[in-house]
């Protein structure tokens, strides 16, 4: 069968399923001025601040516009090592090491520790980057039932590997629920598992901003890894593994994603860097996303999640897309998740907060997208 035949087919497929998807510059708010953002990851409103604009500028006046080379040859500027003291200190945690990307983050940390004597038992609902990190790790995989300590409890206790990791997001990113972070920690304890928990919706959001993993109580802990990313609520670009000096030796040593990939560009570090500072100084701005959160989540009359994303159930793909075109025809942009990018197969429309919305405004929008969901 030709390329072409195989791609038409494949097409076809998606069209009947109702998942067609499209990079449409129309949807973007900064393309388009007078949308209501209620789709993008801006947490903190950080991408727009004059503040983190400046840092980026002058990052990109010393440095220029790349980091022409990997971290382990030329790459590694002073803006990098800024940016990983700040995020360090921001989530409480012993060291930092950058990457190109939350996604490569996490790839690079899972196949760096991984191992066939390693299990990775991974969360049902873990992202999609987690879930290709553990393919490639050349570990056995063990999916535990989502937010399920009994399954997890048992799989640890039964497993035959001498080691395990334990693979969860402090804050999901489609249900926007959140992980007991404290009851996991501890039965990672027990069983001698390493705890890996991918921050990328909880920096920022979580615990006065510091995340969920510090407000837990577990900053630091010895088997407790934190995986971060820097373009949601630090309105950058970037990723991060923090955990213990030992950790950040052995991933700039073996991390694939780390040791062959061009580094981060110097100007998303500088910004990432300055965002970790706006963060810690203004408590406020935190507070702001969790009031428009919950104005967001009570319009829409749906459970109030504790982060940022407000998940609205609608069911089949073909109603879900019909809801979001109909929003986005009256001006207001939500995401439409549909399979395979929901974890349990139902459509949705995540209507995500941001600290720097009206809250009267997002809930209008919110109200709307509950009728038209139904």
């Amino acid at each position: 069968m030709s390329l072409g035949v195989w791609l038409a087919e494949a097409a076809q497929r998606r069209e009947r399923a109702g998942v067609v998807r499209a990079d449409d510059v129309r949807r973007n708010p900064q393309s388009r001025r007078g949308l209501l953002d209620l789709a993008s990851n801006d947490y903190l409103g950080l991408a727009d601040d004059p503040r983190v604009r400046d840092a980026a500028a002058a990052a990109l006046d010393r440095f220029g516009t790349g980091a022409r080379a990997s971290r382990v040859v030329t790459g590694t500027t002073a803006g990098h090592a800024e940016l990983e003291a700040e995020l360090a200190d921001l989530t409480g945690q012993p060291t930092c090491l950058a990457f190109s990307s939350g996604y490569t983050a996490n790839i690079g940390l899972l196949t760096a520790l991984g191992d066939p004597g390693t299990l990775i038992v991974s969360d049902a609902h873990a992202h999609a980057s987690l879930i290709d990190g553990a393919r490639l790790s050349r570990s056995p995989v063990a999916v535990c039932p989502h937010a399920d300590l009994g399954a997890l409890e048992r799989i640890l206790r039964e497993r035959t590997q001498p080691r395990a990791i334990v693979v969860v997001e402090s804050l999901y990113s489609v249900l926007g629920d959140a992980a007991d972070l404290a009851a996991t920690a501890e039965l990672c304890a027990f069983h001698d598992a390493l705890l890996v928990v991918d921050e990328a919706h909880g920096v920022g959001v979580a615990g006065r901003g510091r995340g969920a993993v510090h407000a837990a109580g577990l900053a630091g802990a010895e088997h407790v890894v934190v995986t971060a990313t820097l373009s949601k609520a630090l309105g950058a670009q970037g990723g991060a593994v923090l955990g213990s000096p030992a950790l950040r030796e052995h991933l700039v040593n073996t991390a694939r994603t780390f040791i062959f990939d061009t580094a981060l560009a110097p100007a998303a570090a500088a910004a990432a860097a300055q965002a970790c500072r706006i963060v810690r100084a203004e408590p406020d701005r935190v507070a702001a996303l969790h009031r428009v959160a919950r104005a967001v989540a009570d319009a829409a009359q749906i459970d109030h999640s504790p982060g940022a994303v407000q998940s609205l159930e609608v069911g089949e793909p073909g109603a879900a897309l019909a809801a979001a075109t109909r929003l986005f025809e009256d001006g207001v942009v939500v995401g439409c998740f549909r399979p395979p990018s929901v974890p349990d197969g139902v459509s949705r429309l995540r209507l995500v907060a941001r600290a720097t919305l009206d809250p009267a405004r997002a809930a209008a929008a919110a109200r709307r997208a509950r009728t038209l969901a139904a």
